[in-house]
């Protein structure tokens, strides 16, 4: 590759990182060779935005570019790089490092690299990365969480708690013995209701998680999904999943899936979040001081066309007293 043209003034290379968005670009074509369409979806984008981002940079002489079929393709390459402008970039490319925002791009790009289809000579190697298309052309996208859902005891009480309309529910109702679905909206609970239809074997009580109108011992386990960031003390919530589980037998289980950490401070004002997600540090505390076991917290896979922060799933079980 040739090296950056020395016509390219300093200057204009340092006006070309101006804009956050640009940066977050360059970081990711320095991992990564991307299509518009590919950095678009990591940044989350209309695409015509970041052509002319991608634009600016490349006349810059920030970034390389190849033609891959009816496809352009962009890299940044440090050894291409005028000095001083290697040096400029490694210096902000560090200051950068860690933040909420730089770890969201990471998660959405590696979401993307795993959609991309792969080659090889034998057959199923050729065809998988059409493999998951022609699998839901043939059977659908349900069929998979289904079958799993099937490993639940069937003599299971389940509590949905922050249930909302019910989309925890209406997975687990057909395959367990009992749902309780729980909120402390009255017009989420109507629409949960009308969700349900005839399901016989849900209940739909109002109430606090921090305050469950469950008896104690009363559930095999508890599911909390994008719940705990709305709640003003979410160990409490915790503690009352610890109380209303079930001890006998195998003991009960508790499921949480919720936001990792994130810097999106303006949640609080416009959606009412109480906390800006959780570390997984801070989840595996609430579950052991409300007296869990064999705790695990793993971040969910992120899909590319995600627009909100990484997710997590958290499992901790109350064992045979």
């Amino acid at each position: 590759m040739k090296r950056a043209a020395p016509a390219i003034h300093a200057t204009a290379m340092l006006a070309a990182l101006s804009e956050p968005v640009r940066v977050r670009i360059v970081r990711l074509l320095e991992a990564e060779e991307l299509t518009v369409g590919e950095v678009a979806s990591v940044v989350q984008l209309p695409q015509s935005t970041v052509s002319r981002h991608l634009k600016v940079l490349a006349e810059a002489g920030w970034l390389t570019r190849r033609a891959a079929g009816t496809a352009t393709c962009y890299r940044v390459v440090l050894d291409d790089l005028q000095p001083f402008a290697r040096a400029v970039w490694i210096a902000m490319r560090d200051e950068t490092a860690g933040s909420a925002e730089v770890d969201e791009d990471d998660r959405r790009l590696a979401a993307v690299l795993a959609e991309r289809p792969t080659d090889s000579q034998a057959f199923f190697g050729r065809i998988a990365g059409e493999w998951d298309n022609l699998r839901r052309d043939l059977f659908g996208d349900r069929f998979t969480p289904l079958a799993l859902l099937s490993l639940l005891p069937r003599e299971w009480t389940i509590a949905d708690l922050g249930c909302g309309t019910a989309n925890a529910s209406e997975w687990l109702a057909p395959r367990v013995g009992r749902v309780v679905a729980v909120d402390r909206s009255e017009a989420m609970l109507d629409a949960a209701r009308k969700r349900m239809g005839k399901a016989k074997n849900v209940q739909f009580k109002v109430g606090d998680l921090e305050r469950l109108p469950l008896p104690a011992a009363s559930v095999d386990a508890c599911v909390c999904l994008l719940v705990l960031h709305h709640l003003p003390r979410p160990d409490a919530a915790i503690h009352e999943m610890a109380r209303v589980l079930r001890t006998d037998r195998r003991g009960g289980a508790a499921l949480i899936v919720d936001m990792v950490e994130h810097g999106r401070t303006e949640y609080r004002h416009t959606m009412g979040h109480a906390h800006l997600g959780f570390s997984s540090a801070r989840v595996r505390e609430m579950y052991r001081d409300a007296g869990f076991e064999d705790v695990r917290v793993e971040p969910l896979a992120t899909e590319s066309a995600a627009k909100g922060p990484g997710l997590f799933a958290a499992v901790g079980w109350r064992r045979t007293e």
